[in-house]
């Protein structure tokens, strides 16, 4: 099975970190956050990855080059300007069979193996790993109806949602929606599938995910990784 990994951004939340390092390079412990999704895909039984550059994409080939030290076979798709999440992948030719799209700084226990799975059984075009969110609204909500009249007004309420994780499973004829060289984002591509009546599905998750969008964020997952690498890294802990 083949896996693309979009590695291309230049992560501004996290500058300025990222002004030397790509966002999918940050360290997580002794590993790089990327290092951590390739092994993981490994162990799922993904033998074929390609990742997508653009920021200091010469850095990414020289610290991950041909994907043998992970037993990996790695190629490289290069965007000469921005495309979006969803875009470069019209720039991959050989996505013949169910393929897995991952974003660079994805730091999750989600079983890929169990995603994979569970697109197949249920023919979809495309599955969305999601994950059940928590927000604090730390302000009085008011709700009004269509004459301006205060219906209710809650205060400080937590509002559940289910969010994207940044990981996909898509059938090979998905392509036939990406416009070859136009930028293009994975909710635009989900509105377009869901227009033309495509099965499109969501997978929940409810174990560990962190997203890596911003200082904070990052520093946490850090400290969870320190706790956690047996589970992140379990073949590495048998050597």
């Amino acid at each position: 099975m083949h896996a693309v990994i979009l590695a291309g951004g230049k992560g501004t939340r996290l500058a300025p970190y990222t002004k030397i390092f790509p966002k999918p390079m940050m360290p997580i412990g002794d590993k790089a956050i990327l290092e951590i999704l390739l092994h993981q895909l490994k162990a799922a039984g993904i033998n074929h990855v390609t990742l997508t550059v653009g920021h200091l994409s010469g850095l990414m080939r020289a610290y991950f080059q041909d994907g043998s030290q992970y037993d990996l076979d790695i190629q490289y798709s290069y965007e000469d300007f921005p495309l979006g999440t969803a875009g470069p992948l019209a720039n991959i030719t050989h996505l013949t069979q169910t393929f897995l799209v991952a974003n660079g700084d994805v730091l999750s226990l989600l079983p890929i193996a169990e995603l994979v799975q569970f697109h197949k059984e249920h023919e979809a075009i495309c599955t969305i790993a999601m994950h059940q969110r928590a927000v604090k609204i730390d302000l009085g909500v008011i709700e009004m109806d269509e004459c301006c009249q205060v219906t209710d007004y809650i205060e400080k309420p937590t509002i559940d949602y289910r969010v994207s994780m940044g990981l996909y499973v898509f059938e090979p004829r998905v392509l036939e929606y990406i416009p070859q060289g136009e930028y293009l984002d994975f909710p635009n591509l989900v509105k377009k599938l869901l227009a033309a009546g495509e099965r499109v599905l969501g997978f929940p998750y409810d174990g560990y995910w962190q997203d890596l969008g911003n200082p904070a964020d990052y520093e946490q997952a850090v400290e969870d990784f320190d706790s956690l690498k047996h589970l992140f890294l379990p073949n590495e802990n048998k050597k």
